[in-house]
This record gives structure tokens, sequence and C-alpha cells, in this order.
């Protein structure tokens, strides 16, 4: 019989007890993890659009008062790129703790896959609604020496000089894009579209004279109201509140005219049903108070509390409405 030494014998119990010890502070640990209410630490909001558009300005609306009401950090990240995929991309592969949040227009999910053969994620299944945040409305606009009073001489103006006119938009299959192809094909007239990195640059853009006309998702409101830029129309179902004299597109004779998109929060798939309710709560009682309410509204859009279900549903209600245009105009994406 082979006698191991003393020494091993005498180590064995001891690493063993160690090893022991080890695992069951381990096994502590993850479930204190497990168990630990949330949140305990900083959530990250990912806008899939660049800064200054109205993603960025409702995600940085919303955030500061949501770090309140959650007591951690709400820290807001830009990451733009391919119609609002990159940034998409990214929360829905990113872990499903309620600790990462995606704000976005409402065409990622309605219309990037119409628009897109190759999608990095499915954002239907890949991504979880959390909670709706504004109706984005998008204003016809043009500078002051357009040579046109009001929507019928402007599109009386685009149907005699054809190809001849631009128009800019935050990218393919943006709101504003489908807003503009939306009036190419029921106007029967043709303006060429050139498509920026978010609405920033292309609002810039028409103030230099470089592009004719743009459907701006709000954030060239202040422009009009300064006039340097004239409104001729809105491409919403109804009038706006803040422009009650405007007609829309409907009005003007575009029959059913609607290029109005939701944005709103989203969350990786598989997050816990209780942070998704509870972020729901706190961003719709958020949505309530006078300052987001007044903030939207200067972006000429309006708050849009909903449930996860009923955002859900808008969105599947869009994807039908926005894939007949893209279908129709054979829109690709970037």
């Amino acid at each position: 019989m082979t006698t191991r030494p003393y020494s091993s014998i005498a180590r064995t119990p001891a690493l063993a007890r160690l090893a022991c010890s080890l695992w069951l502070a381990l096994a502590a640990s993850l479930a204190a993890a497990q168990t630990a209410p949330w949140p305990s630490r900083a959530l990250r909001v990912v806008v899939n659009f660049p800064p200054g558009g109205a993603a960025d300005v409702i995600a940085r609306s919303v955030a500061a008062p949501l770090q309140e009401s959650l007591g951690q950090p709400v820290v807001v990240e830009n990451r733009a790129g391919s119609g609002g995929n990159l940034g998409g991309d990214a929360v829905a592969k990113s872990p499903p703790d309620g600790y990462t949040l995606l704000m976005s227009s409402g065409g990622m999910v309605s219309v990037n896959p119409h628009i897109y053969t190759r999608m990095p994620f499915d954002p239907a299944k890949d991504l979880t609604p959390v909670a709706a945040a504004a109706r984005v409305l998008v204003f016809l606009v043009v500078r002051p020496e357009f040579p046109a009073a009001d929507a019928k001489a402007f599109m009386a103006e685009l149907k005699a000089n054809p190809g001849k006119r631009s128009f800019g938009s935050p990218g393919n299959g943006s709101s504003p894009h489908l807003a503009g192809e939306m009036m190419k094909a029921q106007a029967g007239l043709f303006a060429v579209h050139v498509p920026y990195r978010g609405a920033a640059p292309a609002l810039t853009d028409l103030l230099a004279g470089q592009l004719d006309f743009l459907f701006d998702p709000g954030i060239g409101l202040p422009h009009v109201k300064a006039g340097r830029l004239k409104m001729l129309a809105v491409g919403s179902p109804k009038r706006s509140p803040l422009f009650p004299d405007v007609p829309t597109l409907d009005e003007v004779g575009l029959k059913g005219f609607d290029a109005d998109t939701v944005f709103g929060f989203y969350a990786p798939a598989g997050t816990p049903a209780p942070v998704i309710e509870r972020l729901n709560r706190e961003i719709n009682r958020i949505l309530a108070t006078p300052a987001l309410r007044e903030r939207i509204g200067a972006l000429g859009g309006e708050v849009a509390p909903m449930s996860p279900a009923q955002f859900a549903a808008k969105a599947e209600e869009d994807s039908r409405r926005f894939g007949a245009i893209i279908r129709e105009r054979k829109i690709v994406g970037d």
C-alpha cells in the first residue's frame, strides 16, 4: 500500500474547507446581486440619432426627472448611424437587466425592417417597448425667399420645376423623408431627396440655402418664430396647437396625409416585467408634468403616454402604414 506524506494529508482538509468557503461566498454574492433592489446603480439611455434632434431632446428632457425619481444617475449616450440601427443593435444586445434603455423614433421599429434587407437585430423580437414619450409632427418649412406664399403654390412650383428643388431629411426612411415621398406620390411631383445623419445638419443646410425645403420634426420651430423660416403646412392629421392658422396637407388636397411618428423608450427583450412596469409608470408620470409638456410642445409635438402594450400596438399600426409607401416608392436604407 502506498502511503502519502503526512504534510499532504494535513493540507487536504484545509484546502477543501477554503474552497468550500470561497464557493459559499461567491454563491452568496451572486444571490445578493440577483435579489438587490432595482435600480442599484446608474442607468444608460442610448439615443440612436445625433445630438440636437428630437430623439436627443426628448431623452435628455426625461432623463433628469427620471434620475430624481429613481435615485440613480441616468446617463444619455448618442450612438447614431444606419437609420438608428447602430444604437438599436447596441441596446438589443445589452444585458436585459433594466440598466440600458433606448430612446428612438418609431421608425426604427416600424420602418427599418421594410427598408433594410439585412438588420443586425430584429426590433420586434430583440427589444421590448417600455414607454411612448411623444407624438412628433413634421412641419413643411422653406426659407422666406422661396417663391410660394402657401402650400398649394409651393406644390405648383415643384410641379413646374421637376427635379430642380431639393429637400433634406435625417436619413432614408426617417419620418421627414417618408413625408416628402408621400407628398411627391400624392401630389404627382418630383424633388431631390438629400439624406443626412440627423435632423440638425439638414436644418443647418436649409438655413444656409443648400436645400429648398424640409419636413422639420420640430427642431426648426424657433427659426420659424424668428422669421428665418416660413411654415407652409403641417404633415399631421390635425393642425398644431402652436400654429393654429397653418393648414394640414390633408386640408390643401393631400387626403389622409399623416407622417406623424411616436418616439419612445425600449429595453432589451427579457428585461423583467416589474422593471418595465416601474419605468413605464415613472416616465408617464414625468410626461404629465408641465415642464415636460412644455418642452415637447416646443418641438411641436405632443406627449403620448401609453402602456407598453399600447405602444407595441401603435408600432404595428405604423408599420403597416409606412410599409405601404416604402414599397410603393421603393425606398431602401443607407
